[in-house]
């Protein structure tokens, strides 16, 4: 028999006096309700580190900079990535393809009494052309003497679905990314470094790939794996009220 679920919200309000100033603090308290399963039990007094902390959250991603992220603002998901098909569609375009690998990750560790499951998907795009991790090291130096000198786009593709809903809702975010010129010698030395050989468009933006990097517009976050403004407004969406003060 499957688990009935249903969404419901308690209003607190609390008077608290701070001299002669009455403060009043509204917090909406959203539940998840499958016996003792919830995504969050939000104390009237929350504040965001311990907000963050409450909710549930499975994480479809072996990728320890997404963990890293998420953690960055108090979530401890558990982590069980997906195992997937990644090969890209003959004619796919690269925004299709990013928010298609997210959801198809999130679906495929979905289970009914997990209240939330994220799924998360990057590529750079250079000339309309997904860039993968490189084959091997030359292939990473004419990766990134391609990139060099010019703008490239990160999609990075977010994907939840919720204990009751296996079909979920992503989105997709892009951000433009811009290299210095970089000379051969710049180029081998950093893939010297073996950074850039398991990643994606061959290079780390939070690591020593970062002296490459002389512009980003859009979301730094994104770049690295996984774009948190979107990622938590993602989670608003599906019912969870931040605390706020009135």
């Amino acid at each position: 028999m499957q688990p009935t679920w249903q969404w419901w919200k308690l209003l607190h309000t609390i008077g608290s006096t701070y001299g002669n100033r009455q403060v009043f603090l509204t917090v909406w308290e959203t539940v998840l309700v499958n016996q003792d399963e919830k995504i969050a039990t939000l104390p009237v007094n929350l504040d965001l580190g311990q907000f963050f902390a409450a909710i549930r959250v499975r994480l479809a991603s072996a990728s320890e900079r997404r963990l890293t992220l998420l953690r960055q603002v108090g979530m401890d998901p558990e982590v069980m990535p997906a195992q997937i098909d990644e090969m890209v569609w003959p004619e796919e375009d690269p925004v299709d393809y990013v928010a298609r690998m997210a959801l198809t990750k999130a679906r495929a560790v979905w289970e009914p009494h997990v209240p939330l499951v994220l799924g998360a998907d990057t590529a750079v795009v250079c000339d309309q052309e997904i860039l993968g991790k490189p084959e091997n090291v030359e292939h990473a130096v004419a990766m990134l003497t391609r990139l060099s000198g010019r703008w490239h786009r990160v999609l990075t593709g977010v994907a939840l679905c919720k204990a009751d809903d296996p079909h979920g809702m992503v989105q997709v975010v892009e951000t433009r990314v811009c290299f210095k010129s970089l000379t051969n010698q710049e180029i081998r030395s950093y893939v010297a470094t073996k950074e850039p050989l398991d990643k994606a468009g061959a290079y780390a933006i939070q690591g020593v790939g970062a002296f490459m990097v002389a512009r980003v517009e859009g979301s730094y976050s994104g770049v690295v794996g996984l774009p948190l403004f979107e990622t938590l407004e993602l989670v608003r969406n599906y019912g969870l009220t931040f605390p706020e003060t009135k």
